[in-house]
């Protein structure tokens, strides 16, 4: 692709010849140019563990499966905005999910 050196424009090719639609500009010569990419190594990716990953606040909570006295905790709203949120729990020991409505 070359550009009008007088008004920056694309320059369109029409019969062996390339001209400017903006300026009227026209050539015979387009010059070649050569562009060139260096592509370095890709950084190694690290796996998180699900472990990792929990970032929920720890309550006293007993789980209802191993008796475990911690659990992680967090909120959403499972229904109408009118409604009260539901409570999510899950145990820091065996991994066990569960919820309270209030």
């Amino acid at each position: 692709m070359e550009f009008c050196p007088k008004c920056g424009a694309i320059l369109i090719q029409k019969n062996k010849r390339y001209c400017c639609s903006r300026c009227k500009y026209s050539t015979k010569n387009m010059k070649k140019l050569k562009t060139s990419e260096k592509i370095g190594e890709k950084k190694k990716i690290d796996i998180i563990s699900e472990k990792d990953t929990e970032i929920h606040p720890i309550i006293e909570q007993e789980c209802k499966k191993c008796k475990n006295k911690k659990a992680f905790f967090w909120t959403l709203q499972t229904r109408a905005t009118d409604e009260a949120e539901t409570r999510f729990f899950k145990c820091t020991k065996c991994g066990f999910t569960w919820r309270e409505y209030k």
